[in-house]
């Protein structure tokens, strides 16, 4: 296969492109960079450094690799980034380059896959196999082992070390080592309450937010009995109520999706946080 460069890239002289590399339009190749055989570049890629990129590998729009670290020790030296072959990386994905005070390296092995707006930070090892969901950071220093999968929106925090075979939950804020095998769970979101100031702000009245929050009170707060005898309670004393009528008809869309609650425990106390009285319950 011979290589396909778009008119528009700007390829450095001494940019080395081997066999069946393609580029596309409007991609930017540094001086030092490498890109083995198949490499294809989409449009709008950025690559700088000493950056090489294996075999068969894909870069999709608007990356960018191999740019200087984000660290106040960096003084321009000229450190490298070697990804390996069969990787995919995706749009707005950023991978730094390394520092000389981290061994000069950032490395990502093979057939590894990148996602949207993921971030791999200087000087991190991140090994074969991993895949990394869209928006997870990597901070400084980070070692991932093989086969590793970490979630959406996951924060992994400076020289942390994660385990080969481990997964790591979307949202996940992790700040110590994970062992191999190991899966790490985020806290899940929990209900806080009821949105009052929104609903006075767009002309609720007291029967609705009254109704709502003495439904609010049975549904998630009291919590006794099965969710269908309290759905049923409320549809008693409340279901004349529109605000009410929408939660439940929410409610009844999808019955066998679980609900946002508030956590166990949770002290927050209705009476003394609003404005208006609790209405007392038929």
């Amino acid at each position: 296969m011979s290589s396909q460069i778009h008119p528009t890239a700007l390829i450095a002289e001494s940019a080395q492109l081997a066999r069946g590399v393609c580029v596309g339009a409007y991609a930017v190749i540094g001086p030092n960079v490498i890109l083995k055989n198949n490499v294809n570049i989409h449009s709008h890629v950025v690559i700088e450094g000493h950056t090489t990129i294996g075999a068969h590998s894909e870069v999709f729009p608007f990356a960018v690799l191999g740019f200087a670290p984000q660290s106040v020790h960096y003084q321009g030296e000229p450190t490298s980034l070697d990804i390996g072959e069969n990787c995919i990386i995706r749009e707005h994905a950023t991978i730094h380059r390394g520092t000389v005070k981290g061994g000069s390296k950032t490395t990502v092995g093979k057939n590894c896959y990148i996602m949207i707006g993921a971030h791999i930070g200087h000087d991190c090892h991140v090994g074969n196999f991993v895949t990394m969901a869209n928006n997870a950071t990597l901070g400084g220093h980070v070692k991932v082992g093989d086969y590793t999968n970490i979630g959406g929106l996951a924060a992994i925090h400076q020289f942390v070390r994660i385990g080969a075979y481990a997964m790591i939950s979307g949202t996940a804020g992790v700040s110590e080592d994970v062992m191999p095998f190991g899966t790490v769970i985020a806290i899940k979101a929990k209900l806080g309450g009821l949105n009052l100031i929104g609903m006075k702000r767009h002309g609720f009245g007291r029967d609705d937010i009254h109704g709502l929050r003495n439904a609010y009170k049975l549904l998630a707060k009291d919590q006794q009995g099965t969710l269908e005898e309290r759905l049923n309670q409320i549809k008693a004393f409340y279901g004349h109520v529109k605000a009410v009528i929408d939660l439940l008809a929410f409610i009844e869309e999808d019955p066998k999706r679980p609900l946002c609650l508030p956590a166990e425990g949770w002290g927050f106390d209705l009476d003394k946080t609003e404005e208006y009285p609790l209405a007392r319950s038929a």
